[in-house]
């Protein structure tokens, strides 16, 4: 988790989100010698109209209570979206809180008795996108994705499911942005300093996706597919909140290819049931 001391998680954000505009996206001529192709601290301050000494105490954590007006000046100035800027807020409304035991999450007794009932890839995450539960069809789409893995790290370190993604830059990108989201201050929770400091060490690919300071939200949408079986698979993804977990599920378009793929995909891994009909 190690953005810089605790309480310089503004400043972070803001040096990592300017040194992702160029000078073309803010309106600037692109003339001089430029060490960075992000914009200069300077540059910010003047297209947000606040003191380039302002600034620098801001990035430089000196001063972490910055007023709502001068926030929505450097989200538009950095070219935040609506999920970046209310990041954004929040790191500024942060306040300081007693370190926090690590909690086991669980999953409620009926959704593991919906799950059992689903026919289609079904499991439950935590909010660190570990597997917590998943039903038949959610481990023939992907053994990665029993009880006990971790999306984000088989995503990071494991060929197979590097190989199973389509498109899977954007994968991670969207995978490590959303994690951010999720932690926003729980910056303390030993699940999410465990999570971080194992894939900083064993991944470059997240360390330079963690520098970005990217966020987003990964609810729904549509993901791409390569199974080892039955070919490519488009399958749409629903998140639905559960109490404390997330239950997440795969389904094709109707009458769709990837429809037909998933059903000889549940005939393939139940054949009892190919044979009683």
């Amino acid at each position: 988790m190690n953005d810089g001391e605790p309480d310089h998680r503004l400043g972070s954000y803001l040096r990592a989100r300017r040194e992702l505009v160029t000078p073309a996206q803010a309106g600037l001529p692109p003339g001089g010698r430029r060490r960075v192709p992000g914009l200069r601290r300077e540059e910010v301050a003047l297209l947000a109209g606040i003191s380039p000494d302002y600034y620098l105490r801001l990035e430089r954590g000196r001063d972490r209570n910055p007023s709502p007006q001068v926030l929505d000046s450097l989200a538009r100035v950095l070219q935040l979206d609506d999920v970046e800027r209310a990041y954004l807020l929040g790191l500024a409304s942060a306040r300081p809180r007693a370190p926090r035991r690590k909690r086991p999450e669980h999953v409620p007794a009926r959704v593991h008795q919906l799950l059992a009932h689903l026919q289609i890839p079904a499991f439950v995450e935590g909010r660190a996108f570990d597997v917590l539960a998943a039903n038949p069809m959610a481990l023939a789409l992907s053994p990665r994705l029993r009880p006990g893995e971790n999306r984000l790290r088989s995503l990071l370190l494991d060929p197979e499911e590097q190989a199973f993604q389509q498109d899977w830059p954007k994968a991670t990108a969207d995978f490590v942005a959303a994690l951010r989201t999720t932690i926003g201050d729980d910056t303390d929770n030993p699940r999410f300093v465990e999570l971080v400091g194992e894939l900083a060490l064993s991944s470059q690919r997240f360390r330079t996706l963690w520098a970005r300071h990217d966020v987003r939200t990964l609810d729904g949408g549509t993901a791409t597919v390569r199974h080892p079986v039955v070919g490519e698979l488009r399958l749409h993804r629903d998140k639905l909140p559960v109490d404390d977990v997330i239950l997440v599920v795969y389904y094709p378009d109707k009458d769709s290819d990837s429809d037909e793929k998933l059903r000889l995909l549940a005939a393939l891994s139940h054949p009892e049931q190919r044979t009683r009909t």
